[in-house]
């Protein structure tokens, strides 16, 4: 199908990374508690109008829906909240099935858009809410990525095939963190958030020894993102553990606070600003594998943070990241994945596809191929192997 017109997104400049200029990139606000949704107008009164565009999905409306009007309303934000639908998948076609909806609902501008839900969701609403030129809130229902506080959208196929990533000028307006809503989602969600957030520091520090790596708003990553991306994954392996146990009980607790925190605003923080690396680009290399079609973005991602290690030839931290990945029920090898260690036809693929031109597997401060990859995708199968036997 036919995309919108790409004058109406943003491409980074390549031209700063190299010529040694660092940029920092954030949300305006990031308020994160318990019962915090309540509170959301008051974030948003600032950009007050006659219409305010929530876009979540059925279910989220069912639950949180009229939490999120009475807040804006109460507080001024705005005279009217008119919901659409999200239909699961950030894809250039639901994109357009929103703008469909938001046509048949709203004539003219809204004063801005919400988005409510997962990181697909979050991701779809990023591209609404910059084709429209309104500010984006966001209201994660779930840790389960670091898509709520960046200022770029993951596209996928209609096959759940990795697409393309878009950038935009500006990150959201706000993020705006219920950690209760968190705390009932399905544990699996925060445990896959803590697969991505893994992968923060390791690809920030790689990039940051590259003297070409450039960040996802095109400049050096700043010292202070790479020790964001640090304190990160420090309180994944400080918190992690305790809090899929907290997880089981449904009630919000330090641990779920540290891991929600560390999910959302520090991943997304060091990432964008501290720059993506080999882990990522094998995660859109796995999604060519049919085999993993069934497994979310952080649990591709955590398994690529393995990968990345070995890459490195960093084997004692690959297993000490693997033990963790073992301990919270995150894969560790390609069976966990659906793939087969046997499957060389396959691995190719994920490892080709890993080294597309333009993929940020080239952060990496040495030349990668193809080659490398699929050889380092086969140890990191064979370390995951060895700790989860090890650990069970």
């Amino acid at each position: 199908m036919s995309r919108f017109p790409p004058e109406l997104f943003f491409s980074p400049h390549k031209t700063f990374g190299p010529l040694g200029y660092k940029i920092f990139s954030s949300p305006h606000k990031y308020a994160q508690g318990k019962g915090i949704i309540q509170y959301l107008g008051l974030f948003l009164k600032p950009l007050q109008g006659d219409i305010a565009v929530v876009v979540c999905s059925p279910s989220r409306k069912n639950t949180i829906g009229s939490l999120i009007e009475d807040s804006l309303l109460k507080h001024g934000a705005a005279k009217q909240v008119v919901f659409l639908d999200f239909g699961g998948e950030c894809s250039w076609e639901q994109l357009e099935n929103v703008n469909k909806q938001l046509e048949g609902k709203v004539k003219g501008k809204p004063a801005f858009v919400v988005a409510v839900g997962g990181g697909k969701a979050v991701d779809l609403v990023r591209a609404l809410a910059h084709q429209l030129g309104v500010q984006l809130a966001v209201v994660p229902t779930l840790a389960s990525n670091d898509a709520p506080c960046a200022a770029c959208s993951v596209f996928y196929k209609p096959d759940g095939k990795f697409d393309e990533y878009v950038y935009y000028p500006t990150d959201p307006y706000c993020v705006i963190v219920d950690s209760e809503v968190i705390a009932k989602a399905p544990k699996r969600y925060l445990v896959s958030g803590m697969g991505d957030a893994m992968s923060t520091y390791y690809e920030a520090d790689a990039c940051m020894r590259a003297p070409h790596g450039i960040n996802p708003v095109g400049g050096r990553p700043t010292d202070a993102a790479v020790a964001l991306a640090k304190l990160c994954r420090d309180l994944l392996f400080d918190y992690g553990v305790q809090a899929v146990k907290d997880m089981e009980k449904g009630e919000v607790t330090e641990a779920i606070e540290k891991v929600i925190e560390a999910n959302t605003l520090l991943s997304g923080l060091g990432f964008e600003s501290g720059g993506l690396a080999a882990a990522h680009a094998i995660h859109n290399g796995l999604t060519a594998h049919e085999g993993s079609h069934h497994y979310i973005h952080g649990e591709k991602v955590a398994f690529s943070t393995i990968v990345q290690l070995c890459m490195e030839q960093k084997v004692e931290e690959a297993k000490k990241v693997a033990k963790f990945f073992v301990e919270v029920g995150l894969p560790v090898c390609l069976l966990d994945l659906g793939i087969q260690p046997t499957d060389m036809k396959g691995i190719e693929l994920v490892s080709e596809r890993s080294c597309a031109s333009g993929e940020s597997i080239h952060n990496m401060p040495f030349k990668v191929t193809p080659h490398m990859v699929r050889e380092n995708i086969l140890l990191a199968d064979k370390i995951g192997t060895s700790v989860k036997s090890n650990n069970q």
